[in-house]
């Protein structure tokens, strides 16, 4: 990350609070809404959430007022689905991968090794698989997720014990993993030792070396500042992962139909520009990494994506999603069991 742009960083993500937008309007807003994530307030996400806040706040002419909680402010992701599900949280970004402990078909996106660039995420996302994916939410009957996902990014292994170029590599690691049971699975497939964790615990476990490694994003890796407890970062690229904006349908459907589609029309503003932000500090991450004493190597995916392969994987989530599910992300990744 340039300096320019962690500058910048810097200075949209302090307004990342639950004051972000300004008290302007704060007498007379008719809806005070509450939006939490799990990321740092440097991060993109909570940066563009931030600035879509505010945006959302000055075009109703204040009568949204939307609170952005960052940092686990309001607790872990599985406090936070567990809250806004009761009505308690308005509106939250999550994993797909953790959101599958409640909605199985929404892990679809993480099927290790699947998606081989950004092309086919997008084209997925955006279209026949991603609406699957919604439509699968919306049956709870209490949450729905909003069109255009949000970016987290290719996902990559990091530890400090040795670099992982090769799937052996991955043998007796002590990994951190989110908790979702695609990641277990996975890395059980490829003889790693999961250990599901919430972020908000990953520094101290790596810190304290209750685990080897974790696995996420360059742009988590470094808004969490993880390179200052561990050593190697392995270019695996093994999930691309992203984040549902999502939230409580009754507490939205109470916002009259103008807001509504306002409130629709800034994510969805909100999270091109997201990903626009992802991309273009991919480019620079590494550079910034490697001056913080990271050391990276690439691991070409192929070798991976046939040990899980021969290894029944894929033909393993087959099942569990279901032809229909599994068609559609075919459709846009080609054949994988």
């Amino acid at each position: 990350m340039t300096m320019t742009r962690r500058q910048l960083l810097a200075t949209t993500g302090a307004l990342a609070l639950p004051l972000a937008a300004g008290k302007g309007f704060a007498q007379t807003a008719e809806f005070t809404l509450k939006f939490g994530s799990n990321l740092p307030a440097i991060h993109p996400l909570n940066v563009r959430a931030t600035e879509m806040a505010a945006n959302l706040k000055a075009e109703s002419k204040g009568r949204i007022d939307l609170q952005v909680y960052p940092n686990n402010q309001l607790g872990n992701d599985t406090d936070m689905l567990s809250q806004m599900r009761s009505g308690a949280l308005d509106f939250m970004t999550l994993s797909p991968l953790i959101l599958g402990t409640l909605v199985p078909a929404a892990q679809i996106n993480g099927v290790g090794f699947a998606f081989k660039d950004y092309n086919q995420v997008w084209a997925a996302m955006d279209g026949e698989l991603g609406a699957h994916v919604r439509k699968q939410i919306a049956a709870t009957g209490t949450i729905f997720a909003f069109d255009k996902i949000w970016d987290n990014g290719y996902r990559h292994v990091t530890n400090s014990v040795r670099p992982i170029a090769k799937p052996d590599d991955l043998k007796g690691l002590k990994l951190r993993t989110p908790p979702g049971p695609m990641w277990v699975s996975m890395f059980k497939a490829l003889e790693a030792s999961p250990t599901p964790l919430n972020f908000a615990e990953v520094y101290s476990a790596l810190q304290t070396k209750v685990v080897d490694g974790q696995e996420n994003p360059l742009a988590i890796i470094s808004a969490a500042k993880l390179s200052e407890v561990q050593k190697y970062c392995s270019l695996t690229g093994h999930m691309w992962d992203g984040y549902w904006f999502m939230g409580n349908k009754k507490l939205f459907e109470r916002l009259p139909a103008d807001l509504q589609a306002l409130m629709a029309k800034h994510v969805a503003a909100s999270a091109a520009l997201q990903r626009a932000d992802i991309r273009k500090a991919n480019d620079t991450l590494q550079t910034d990494l490697k001056a913080k004493g990271m050391a990276f190597n690439d691991a070409p995916a192929d070798a991976f994506r046939d040990k899980l392969r021969s290894g029944g994987f894929y033909a393993d989530w087959h099942k569990k999603f279901g032809d229909e599910a599994w068609g559609l992300l075919e459709k846009y990744t080609g054949k994988l069991s």
